[in-house]
């Protein structure tokens, strides 16, 4: 898996970037079940990139339960992922980022016709 170049923001610390990232991934089905993380010695090395970021970012994984190590092979993608990342996405987006949108929605008086229709003219 070769990951496509980044552009890093600074209003969040690496790490999680990469977390996200990762998880993004396992969403869209670049990542499945049963498949190898890319080593942190290789991930660093791409992304130039302190190992100890990329071990950060693996080990919330890890400590998360969508990714699992394998001593001597690495980290791996656990068959529980879609079901537990989709329960956690949906949670953060439901307390984190959903009343961000809904105020600006509110805020630009948009109502559910405009919202169902986009930009669609």
């Amino acid at each position: 898996m070769m990951m496509t170049p980044v552009q890093w923001n600074d209003g969040s610390p690496i790490y999680r970037q990469l977390k996200e990232r990762v998880i993004a991934m396992m969403l869209e089905g670049q990542l499945k079940p049963g498949d190898a993380l890319p080593s942190v010695r290789q991930v660093a090395a791409e992304y130039q990139l302190n190992p100890i970021t990329v071990s950060r970012a693996y080990q919330e994984l890890a400590d998360e339960g969508v990714v699992e190590k394998r001593r001597g092979l690495g980290m791996f993608v656990t068959d529980e992922v879609t079901s537990k990342l989709l329960g956690s996405e949906r949670k953060r987006f439901l307390e984190e980022e959903w009343p961000q949108v809904k105020a600006r929605i509110l805020r630009l008086g948009l109502g559910i016709d405009d919202l169902l229709k986009g930009n669609d003219k």
